[in-house]
C-alpha cells in the first residue's frame, strides 16, 4: 500500500492538488503540476485561457483568485477514474472581495495524470454565477 503523500494514482494526485489549493500551499500545488501541464480555465470564466507551467498556473490562477475573492474553496465530492483520465464533481464557494457577495455553484474538473503529474486540466462552471457575483 503507497503513502498518500507519494502516491502517482491519478486521485490521489488529484486530491492532493486540492489540498494544497485550500491550505494555499502554491509550492505544494506546483508539485502535482507536470513541467509541461496545460491548465484551462473555461470561456466566460473571470480567469479563462489557457495557463501552462506550474508557476504560470499558480501565478495566473490561484494568485488571483485569492487576490479577487476571499475563502475560495474547492469542495471535491465524486471522483470518476478512468486509468489517467479524473473527472472531478465539486462545488465552489467564496465571497468576493470587490462586491461582498457569495458564490456557491457546481463545478465539474477533467484531469489527465501521467507519471505522477496533472498535464492537462479542463474547468467547466456556470460562469453567470460567478460574474454575477462580481457585479455590483
Amino acid at each position: 500500500m503507497s503513502d498518500f503523500t507519494t502516491s502517482t494514482a491519478p486521485a490521489d494526485v488529484v486530491r492532493r492538488q486540492y489540498l494544497a489549493s485550500a491550505t494555499g500551499d502554491l509550492e505544494a500545488l506546483r508539485t502535482t503540476l507536470a513541467p509541461d501541464v496545460e491548465w484551462t480555465e473555461m470561456a466566460g470564466f473571470p480567469l479563462a485561457g489557457t495557463y501552462r507551467t506550474p508557476a504560470g498556473v499558480t501565478a495566473n490562477v490561484m494568485e488571483k483568485l485569492a487576490a479577487g475573492w476571499d475563502d475560495w474553496i474547492v469542495h471535491d465530492d465524486t471522483y470518476v477514474v478512468d486509468g489517467e483520465k479524473v473527472v472531478v464533481l465539486a462545488r465552489y464557494t467564496a465571497t468576493n472581495k470587490a462586491t461582498g457577495k457569495p458564490i456557491n455553484v457546481r463545478v465539474a474538473h477533467h484531469f489527465v495524470v501521467r507519471g505522477g503529474r496533472i498535464v492537462r486540466f479542463e474547468q467547466f462552471v456556470d460562469t453567470a454565477k460567478v460574474r454575477d457575483a462580481m457585479t455590483p
